[in-house]
């Protein structure tokens, strides 16, 4: 019996190991943040998944503990609050923080030069290697024909040694 609870006991013990490791979503709103409009709550939810935190970089506001995301968490509830549509609570905190703050930055203006660099700089490597191969080819298949025949009489002479 013993060992049986000992077997028990050993399984439980791994698959609570297991679940507390699972990668779980870290999410920092605090409980004073939440509206009590859930409709409301859903959106500013949705919006802070699209809005990054200034401090963490990479990490939205949803999920950063920095007072910085607080407060931008708040700033959007109290918009949305106020009455305003999701586009506008958006375009409020780029017009107050720039751009930079958008998870997914848009491609219009000046950030078309970003997003097309990318491949631009692929497509100029792509280009440069196939003409240094090009001219490389080249070079190695011109080899003895092209020396005269006094060339050719010293080269074999060289060789010859």
């Amino acid at each position: 019996m013993t060992v049986i609870k000992t077997w028990t006991s050993a399984i439980a013990l791994a698959l609570f190991a297991g679940v507390a490791t699972l990668p779980m979503p870290a999410v920092a709103v605090q409980p004073d943040e939440v509206l009590s409009d859930p409709a409301l709550e859903s959106r500013a939810r949705d919006l802070s998944q699209d809005l990054r935190c200034l401090v963490c970089r990479n990490e939205n506001i949803d999920e950063s503990n920095a007072d910085l995301a607080r407060d931008l968490r708040v700033l959007v509830r109290e918009r949305l609050v106020a009455g305003d549509s999701n586009d506008e609570v958006i375009d409020f905190v780029v017009e107050r923080y720039g751009e930079y703050v958008l998870l997914r930055p848009t491609t219009t203006g000046a950030n078309w030069m970003l997003w097309a660099a990318g491949p631009l700089m692929l497509l100029l490597a792509l280009g440069v290697a196939a003409g240094y191969m090009r001219g490389r080819g080249r070079a190695s298949t011109g080899g003895e024909q092209d020396l005269s025949d006094e060339e050719q009489a010293r080269l074999n002479k060289i060789l010859d040694e």
